[in-house]
């Protein structure tokens, strides 16, 4: 949706990601700020009560001492079957003088409702799309531009780690971060761990990551953090020092390109293995193996889960 120029008559602003839609909605309320925005602007929540006359009669309303008026609907997902076959109607030949905004979380492409927006003209559906894991910290470092600050890479993958995948509240702990440096500076992860409280339950993948990085104090901070079992855990180590073991040995023999092939992976999921499997001597990850096998055979013979873990770890990451 651009900032500037003819604004459509309707749109659909549809997707998980909360902040975008938000910005997205921004946007339109720009349009009509000013002294007559409280007659020109309605914002409305879908509900099981709305009604269809109602809210075709906000639509049909001319803007006052302007030349745009804006709906705006959230949770249109939730929009009665009557209202939401009445704004499929209304499309057909709609206000011209009057931008309705339908914001969703999720809305099939097959239903009517999605057809009519979309057949409205172009850009008229705003994509709000997750980002995916992977793609989140490189985000997070967008972000933090709007606030006045920078991030590095490493605080940024701390921040999504601790706060979660939600971009709104990535982007209110930016805003808090940028506050506490004054408005300038770059965020690191040492300030991230010093002023952002865990909130999001530690992936097993995060934990991995971090072990096979050989950050012995990252990761004794989230293995005190995660749920499961010792055994359970000690399983996944396993099968990562095994990928590491390929990781290895495929780039000695000059076939570092086929490392997510031969582990059945995507790129992007073993994008760091070579690197850190170069953080091992000769023999070490085969002999890390032997260990896990030990770590095994303790804890089925009843060995404290906590002390075997920890010397596992401690282990593995060198220390």
């Amino acid at each position: 949706m651009a900032e500037k120029g003819a604004l459509l008559p309707a749109y659909l602003i549809v997707g998980p990601d909360e902040l975008k839609r938000k910005q997205a909605v921004a946007r339109l309320r720009a349009r009509v700020d000013g002294p007559l925005a409280a007659f020109n602007l309605e914002e409305l929540v879908a509900n099981d009560d709305m009604d269809p006359v109602e809210v075709l009669a906000s639509l049909n309303t001319l803007p006052m001492g302007g030349d745009r008026r804006v709906v705006v609907i959230e949770a249109a997902e939730k929009l009665p079957k009557a209202v939401s076959e009445a704004i499929v109607d209304y499309l057909s030949s709609p206000n011209e003088s009057c931008t309705l905004a339908l914001v969703a979380g999720t809305l099939a492409k097959s239903t009517r409702l999605y057809k009519a927006v979309a057949g409205v003209g172009p850009r008229s559906v705003v994509d709000c799309s997750a980002k995916k894991g992977c793609d989140l910290p490189p985000y997070v470092q967008k972000l933090a531009q709007a606030h006045g600050v920078s991030i590095t890479a490493d605080a940024a993958r701390e921040l999504v780690a601790r706060v979660g995948e939600s971009t709104t509240m990535l982007d209110t702990q930016l805003g808090s971060l940028a506050a506490l440096l004054g408005g300038s500076g770059t965020i690191s992860p040492e300030f991230v761990e010093a002023n952002v409280a865990r909130v999001a339950e530690v992936k097993p993948w995060e934990f991995l990551d971090v072990l096979s990085a050989r950050d012995v104090r990252r990761a004794l901070s989230l293995h005190r953090l995660l749920d499961g079992s010792a055994l359970g855990l000690l399983s996944l180590v396993t099968g990562r020092l095994r990928e590491l073991v390929c990781a290895r040995s495929l780039p000695a023999r000059g076939d570092g390109a086929a490392v997510a092939h031969e582990l059945g992976k995507q790129d992007w999921q073993v994008k760091n293995h070579v690197r850190w499997a170069r953080r091992f001597a000769d023999g070490e990850l085969e002999a890390l193996l032997g260990a896990c096998a030990e770590a095994e055979r303790a804890l089925k013979s009843g060995a404290e889960e906590e002390d075997t873990m920890v010397r596992l770890i401690t282990r593995i990451c060198g220390a």
